[in-house]
């Protein structure tokens, strides 16, 4: 890994200048209310002592990965979907990364029954829309129990509990999902407006995880739950666009500190640019939005979508099309619509070239610039 692979200072301290959601000591927000009634219904459902857990977001890779059973190969561990400050340390990809070390801290003895809430902020490459952003909020759900006892029964009701503090009376359904952390792993779906949407993943802890914390599996068990806390709410309100989570219009803002339903704010009006690049063959939308989000550093919140509305390979273009772009073996050709809809203001026909040009050179990597 070389140093081009790691943060510069200046992405690592707006990383962590960002507002936490989650956090009460950074104001109210909504998603402390939705995930205060989460909690306070498994609580009244078990009977068990809660614990929070807030630490920093700069964590140690190996309490990122390896404490959670991923292997040296896997390829969530890609410096394109993690931000690595150094070869040994990083921003966590996943709120779990907050648990292997949590559960040691068991191995005194005596009888538990917790839930252990570690929310906050995660640190990702995704993909630009009104359902994602870079730096989403998560919460880990882990019940840790002084027994070996826990099982799938335990685990559905956990589940049943989650969607109906999330959205109260939902249908619901699991699928097969496989974690490193977890055995029995469970894909949770919630049917909403006709569709069905993701909300969760769960298992039973992996005893390998127990046993790298100083816990017996013999003795001890529990169950490992992750959710996103965006589209948890989102849901929950029926919002349309994430960025109104941040949102310092009072319309939008004030709608924020609630949980009664979205109403409806008229947005300003869009701006549409697209553009044609050359890239490499294996970036993703997911690295395309990364690229884009730090190019534009704050401005990035102007960005409504991103969408690839064409992929064609060097190998497919035709020459003459070939000869114009100056693409290579290992490049394609990528036609991308930007939708520019700033929340709090309007755009001028020179502000929206200006962001339109530092998307293109922050992506394009064929030799013809087509700047406006």
């Amino acid at each position: 890994m070389s140093h081009a692979d790691h943060l510069t200072s200046a992405q690592l301290c707006r990383a962590l200048n960002l507002r936490d959601l989650t956090d009460p000591a950074q104001g109210a927000h909504a998603i402390q209310t939705l995930l205060g009634s989460v909690v306070a219904s498994l609580q009244s459902e078990w009977g068990a002592t809660v614990r929070q857990v807030r630490n920093s977001p700069i964590v140690p890779v190996r309490e990122n990965y390896d404490r959670l059973g991923y292997g040296g190969g896997d390829v969530t561990r890609d410096r394109r979907y993690t931000r690595y400050i150094s070869p040994t340390v990083m921003l966590r990809s996943h709120t779990s990364a907050e648990l292997p070390h949590a559960l040691g801290d068991y191995t005194a003895g005596g009888d538990v029954d917790e839930l252990i809430v570690a929310p906050g902020l995660v640190y990702r490459r995704d993909a630009v829309d009104r359902s994602h952003v870079g730096e989403p909020h998560q919460v880990d759900l882990w019940r840790i129990r002084s027994t070996p006892e826990t099982d799938d029964d335990d685990m559905l009701a956990m589940i049943a509990l989650l969607v109906q503090a999330v959205l109260p009376g939902a249908e619901w359904k699991t699928t097969d999902a496989a974690h490193p952390y977890t055995v029995g792993g469970r894909q949770i779906d919630v049917l909403h407006e006709g569709r069905w949407l993701e909300l969760a993943e769960c298992g039973r802890i992996h005893p390998d995880v127990l046993r790298g914390s100083g816990l017996d599996p013999e003795r001890w068990s529990g169950l490992a739950l992750g959710m996103g806390l965006e589209r948890a709410l989102m849901l929950r309100k029926g919002i349309p666009d994430i960025r109104y989570l941040r949102a310092e219009d009072p319309r939008i803002a004030t709608q924020m500190l609630t949980l009664e339903p979205w109403q409806h704010v008229s947005p300003l009006p869009a701006v549409r640019r697209d553009i044609s690049v050359v890239l490499a063959a294996h970036e993703d939308e997911e690295t395309l939005g990364d690229r884009i989000r730090t190019a534009l550093g704050d401005d990035a919140d102007v960005i409504e979508s991103v969408d690839v509305l064409g992929r064609t390979s060097h190998e497919e273009l035709p020459e003459a099309a070939r000869s114009r772009l100056g693409t290579q073996h290992g490049q394609v050709n990528l036609l991308l619509r930007i939708v520019l809809r700033p929340i709090d203001r309007t755009l001028t026909s020179v502000q929206a070239n200006t962001i339109r040009n530092a998307i293109y050179q922050a992506v394009h990597e064929g030799p013809v610039r087509e700047l406006i």
